[in-house]
């Protein structure tokens, strides 16, 4: 397998970005950040609390799908640039676990960087490290002029 790219923006590159063009992420007061980037991966945190549980009292899936998305999106933007319309086409995701409140991390990973559709991997660990969901997500990159 080929090494993977080097990103083209820093984790508080990518961060501003997502501020300036996507501020409804944290509209509701979410406290979510990109945490990491490098070649080919990217590192999201939600620090998720009462406002993102379920009956139950355990993380709800739309918020699991939310932060995967995001993920997949950190990771893009990482390695293409500031390509606020890269959107996404399809995402699959599996809950394994039911997750507490507290820190979850999703560590996004490009599986593929075509010049129109790139396709990744994303796995969101609970704060003792196990994987409580894995997705995977397709974004189409709009032709640059």
């Amino acid at each position: 397998m080929p090494a993977a790219a080097a990103p083209v923006m820093s984790a508080p590159e990518v961060s501003a970005y997502l501020d300036e063009v996507f501020p409804q992420i944290k509209s509701n007061g979410d406290n979510i950040s990109v945490r990491d980037v490098a070649a080919g991966t990217a590192l999201v945190r939600l620090e998720a609390d009462d406002k993102h549980l379920r009956p139950g009292g355990t993380v709800s899936g739309p918020t699991l799908f939310m932060l995967a998305d995001l993920a997949a999106y950190a990771v893009i933007l990482a390695h293409i640039g500031r390509v606020a319309l890269a959107v996404t086409t399809n995402l699959n995701i599996n809950f394994l676990m039911k997750p507490e409140p507290g820190p979850l991390d999703a560590t996004a990973t490009i599986l593929k960087l075509g010049k129109r559709l790139v396709v990744t991997d994303i796995a969101i660990r609970d704060s003792g490290g196990e994987l409580v969901a894995h997705a995977t997500a397709t974004y189409s990159i709009p032709p640059r002029n």
